[in-house]
C-alpha cells in the first residue's frame, strides 16, 4: 500500500546524516563560490580578475542546469562501465520521498551537484587571461558531459573502477587527475600567455589568494568527510586526515621554499595547502593519521616539483598550476591511496576482493592511467571542435588590454 510504503521509505532517513550532509553540500559549493573564483582572482593580473570571477560564476549556474537535465542521469544511473542511463533525465522520480541511503535523493544529486560545479571550474587557471569567454562555456559544458560524467560513473557508479576495486573516496581521479588533465591539454592547445616566460607575470592580490585558499580549506571538509554521506565514524577520520595532509603540505612547501631561497612565500604556503588537500581526497575515506602526513609530504614535494620547476623548463604556460596541483597532486594521492589504505600504515583497509597493497596500488595505478587517457583525449577533441566553432584565443589586442574590457566591458578597480 502506498501509505505503508511511504512510511518505509521515510523511517530509513536519518535526520542526523541529513543535516550534515545539507551542511557538507553547502560547504562544498563554498568551496567554488567564493572560495576557487577569490584563489584564481587573485592570482591573474588586474586586468583579468573579472574574468575568472566570471568564469567560475558561469560555470557553477550552466552545471547546476546540466547536472539537472541529464548530469546525473548518466553519471549515477544504472549503466556499462563508462556511462549510466537516461532514466533519471530531468531528475525524474527525485521526489520529497525519494531516498538514497539514510538522507534524501534531493540532498545527494544537490551534494553531487557541487562536484559537478567545481572541477570545470577548477580546469579555468590553466588558461586564464587568454581564452575567450565563449570558448570557455561551450569547452566546459562538452567536457563536462564526455569526460567528467564517465568517471564519475566508473568510479561512484557501479562502473569500470568499481569493478576493479578502485579507491576513490572523494573524487581523486573524478576531480582532480580529470581537471589537471584537462588543464596540460588546454594550456597547450590556446597557447602561452604574451610574456610569458620571458617577463615576471606576477598575481595582483595575494591576500585575496590566501583568502580564497582558506575558504577552500575550510569547505573541503564538506567535500571529504561529506562524501561518507553519513554522520559517522568515517567522516570524522576524514575530517581529520584532512586537516593533517593540508597542514603537512603547506608546511613541506614552505621549508622547501625556506631552503632553496632563504625565504618562504605566502603564494608558496597557499600552493602547498592546496596541494595537501587535493592528494588527499581519494584516501580520506581509508587514511589513518601518519598516512596522511605521508601523502601531504609527498604531494608537496611532487607538485613543487613539477609547478616550479619543470613547468618554466618545459614552458607550458599552466597559468594557475592547474596540473601541476590538482593533476600531480591527484596522481601521487590517488597512488597513495592503495599504500596508506593498509593496516601498516593505520589504514582502514583495501578494496573488496583485495587482500594485498600491491593489488590495491596495481589498481589504482590503472585507475588514474584511464583517466589520464580518457581526459585527454575527450579534451583534444573537445578543444579542437570548439576552434573551429568560435576560436579559442582573444584577440592580441584584446589580451594585451585585458578580458575583464575585452570579454565583459567592466573593470575590476578604477584606474
Amino acid at each position: 500500500m502506498p501509505s505503508v510504503a511511504f512510511a518505509q521509505e521515510e523511517a530509513t532517513i536519518s535526520s542526523g546524516d541529513t543535516a550534515w550532509m545539507i551542511v557538507a553540500t553547502v560547504l562544498v559549493l563554498f568551496m567554488t563560490l567564493p572560495g576557487l573564483a577569490l584563489f584564481y582572482a587573485g592570482l591573474v593580473r588586474a586586468k583579468n580578475v573579472l574574468s575568472v570571477l566570471m568564469q567560475c560564476f558561469s560555470i557553477c549556474c550552466i552545471m547546476t542546469v546540466l547536472w539537472v537535465v541529464y548530469g546525473y542521469s548518466l553519471a549515477a544511473g544504472e549503466g556499462g562501465n563508462f556511462f549510466g542511463d537516461f532514466s533519471k533525465l530531468f531528475l525524474k522520480g527525485v521526489t520529497v520521498d525519494a531516498v538514497s541511503g539514510t538522507i534524501p535523493e534531493s540532498v545527494f544529486v544537490t551534494f553531487q551537484m557541487t562536484f559537478a560545479i567545481i572541477t570545470p571550474a577548477l580546469i579555468v587557471g590553466a588558461f586564464a587571461e587568454r581564452m575567450k569567454f565563449s570558448a570557455v562555456v561551450l569547452f566546459t559544458s562538452i567536457w563536462f558531459t564526455f569526460s567528467y560524467l564517465p568517471v564519475w560513473h566508473m568510479a561512484w557508479g557501479g562502473g569500470l573502477f568499481a569493478n576493479w576495486s578502485v579507491i576513490d573516496f572523494a573524487g581523486g581521479t573524478v576531480v582532480h587527475i580529470n581537471a589537471g588533465i584537462a588543464g596540460l591539454v588546454a594550456c597547450i592547445m590556446v597557447g602561452k600567455r604574451q610574456g610569458a616566460f620571458q617577463e615576471p607575470i606576477k598575481p595582483h592580490n595575494l591576500p585575496l589568494t590566501v583568502i580564497g585558499a582558506s575558504m577552500l580549506w575550510v569547505g573541503w571538509f564538506g567535500f571529504n568527510a561529506g562524501s561518507q554521506l553519513a554522520a559517522d565514524g568515517v567522516a570524522g577520520m576524514a575530517m581529520l586526515v584532512t586537516q593533517i595532509a593540508t597542514a603537512a603540505s603547506a608546511a613541506t612547501w614552505m621549508f622547501i621554499e625556506w631552503i632553496r631561497h632563504g625565504k618562504a612565500s605566502v603564494l608558496g604556503i597557499a600552493t602547498g595547502a592546496v596541494a595537501g588537500l587535493v592528494a588527499i581526497t581519494p584516501a580520506s575515506g581509508s587514511s589513518g593519521p601518519m598516512g596522511a602526513i605521508l601523502i601531504g609530504v609527498a604531494s608537496a614535494c611532487c607538485c613543487y616539483i613539477v609547478a616550479v620547476i619543470i613547468k618554466p623548463s618545459m614552458k607550458f604556460d599552466d597559468s594557475l598550476d592547474v596540473f601541476g596541483v590538482h593533476g600531480i597532486g591527484g596522481i601521487v594521492g590517488a597512488v597513495l591511496t592503495g599504500v596508506v589504505a593498509g593496516e601498516a600504515f593505520g589504514g582502514a583497509g583495501f578494496g573488496d576482493g583485495i587482500s594485498s597493497m600491491g593489488a590495491q596500488v596495481w589498481a589504482q595505478i590503472k585507475s588514474v592511467a584511464v583517466t589520464i587517457v580518457w581526459s585527454g583525449i575527450v579534451s583534444i577533441v573537445t578543444l579542437f571542435i570548439v576552434d573551429k566553432i568560435v576560436g579559442l584565443r582573444v584577440q592580441s589586442d584584446d589580451e594585451l588590454r585585458g578580458l575583464d574590457l575585452s570579454d565583459h566591458d567592466e573593470q575590476g578597480y578604477e584606474i
